[in-house]
């Protein structure tokens, strides 16, 4: 699984490329959180465990998502 970073958001990307989904950051839950890019994509156990240590980790302050200068 990769995480690329665009404006403020992570693209996760399955090992085949496609991107399956968004990670942001929620500020009324005050967490980030994992949507997917379509409600028919089926997620592998493998991505799933992925993508929920990458949302502990932003939680926690172990990673963090690269603001993006526009200027």
């Amino acid at each position: 699984m990769l995480f690329f970073s665009i404006q403020q958001e992570l693209d996760c990307i399955n090992d085949s490329g496609a991107i399956i989904g968004k990670i942001k950051f929620d500020a009324t839950k005050k967490e980030h959180v994992f949507s997917l890019d379509n409600e028919s994509i089926v997620l592998t156990e493998l991505e799933k465990i992925s993508i929920a240590e990458r949302l502990s980790g932003l939680d926690a302050g172990r990673y963090s998502i690269p603001m993006q200068d526009d200027d």
